[in-house]
């Protein structure tokens, strides 16, 4: 599939079929139609590989996106630190350039998939002495170089999905930048608003429990609903539904351009609390069998959806929190004027200092 470029056929070729709207659309439908799925790899496919094909030299997308896209090698994304998260331009990870590559010195936590990366893009800073946007650079890293160490950080649901990662003398070479140094805010934006398309596609959230059209079949399966309560909020939930695929639908275009725009942030601001909504129904359908946990395999019936449900508060935190996205929606869909920031201005270096006096 990857050979093919079925795997991503709105990226250019070799890679993808330069594929517009409706084509990858079909290309979609008849792969559901035929029962196969792509190789799963999404954040390598999802938000590092646009970042290359974009920015990468010949040489890094030659080695790195065929075995991406064929999920012979994992990726992860090492953003979020204990000190920036929703403010991501405060990354204090450093990267100090050596004679003969680059010497990376930190911390990323919440990274989905580090335990099983091969390789990572890393997002840190290189100059300290500018403001804190214009400071950061954009790198891969191998993740089983020494110094690297992963340590899982496991869920209410049981499961380890998301990991610390620490960064101690990790020696990387010269060619592990992507593009200039410096420019790492802006692929950043990118490499976001990529993510925030993959996390708030229709169907569901983030691979668990199901969607409220899924619900909508098992009620009928089953009879109905004779509760009048639980109807209408499954109707509800219905409705937003399909509310949020027409939406999908009228941003297609800008999704699969490679360039997805701030219409992403609206959408995953509509999906997020309504995949929480469509847990928590799930839960009260099931009635007292879904107090359960693991009763039979995921996604046969709602008794057996309760990861879901323990999952369901990361889903208006992963790729921005909603009061993130709500900012973006305003500032750059709205055109409402930018909340502006005491250290905007200032030198990264100084305002870190002020930030440890105070």
């Amino acid at each position: 599939m990857a050979d093919a470029g079925y795997v991503v056929p709105h990226w250019p070729k070799p890679w993808g079929l330069d594929a517009g709207p409706i084509e990858q659309l079909l290309i979609s439908d008849e792969l559901k139609r035929a029962g196969i799925s792509r190789p799963i790899n999404p954040i390598g496919i999802g938000h590092c590989g646009p970042i290359l094909v974009m920015h990468g030299t010949e040489e890094q997308k030659q080695r790195y996106i065929p075995p991406m896209l064929s999920a012979e090698e994992i990726w992860c994304q090492l953003f979020s630190e204990p000190g920036a998260g929703s403010d991501l331009a405060g990354v204090s990870t450093r990267v100090e350039r050596t004679s003969d590559g680059w010497v990376v010195n930190g911390q990323k936590v919440w990274t989905s998939l580090a335990h099983d990366a091969a390789f990572g893009i890393l997002l840190a800073r290189t100059n300290a002495d500018v403001p804190k946007h214009q400071g950061l650079s954009y790198f891969l890293i191998d993740m089983k170089t020494p110094g690297v160490e992963v340590r899982p950080l496991v869920e209410m649901t049981g499961d380890h999905l998301f990991n610390e990662v620490f960064f101690t003398d990790v020696h990387i070479p010269t060619d592990a930048l992507i593009g200039e140094e410096g420019n790492g805010w802006a692929m950043a934006r990118d490499t976001l608003d990529n993510e925030r398309v993959t996390l708030s596609r229709a169907g569901l959230q983030w691979g668990w429990g199901p969607t409220a059209e899924d619900l909508v079949e098992v009620a009928r399966e089953r009879g109905g609903v004779p509760d009048p309560v639980l109807r209408m909020r499954l109707i509800d939930a219905y409705i937003e539904h399909e509310i949020i695929r027409v939406h999908g639908l009228r941003m297609v275009a800008a999704a699969v351009s490679g360039r997805p725009g701030p219409e992403a942030s609206l959408r995953k601001a509509l999906s997020d609390p309504h995949g929480q909504k469509t847990f928590i129904l799930s839960k009260d359908l099931a009635g007292a069998q879904g107090m359960l946990m693991n009763s039979g395999p995921l996604g046969t019936s709602p008794e057996w959806w309760a990861r879901g449900f323990l999952f369901a508060p990361a889903l208006t935190v992963g790729g921005g929190t909603s009061e993130v996205l709500r900012n973006v929606i305003a500032e750059r869909m709205l055109g409402l004027p930018r909340e502006r920031e005491e250290d905007t201005d200032k030198p990264w270096a100084e305002t870190r200092k002020a930030k440890a006096r105070a």
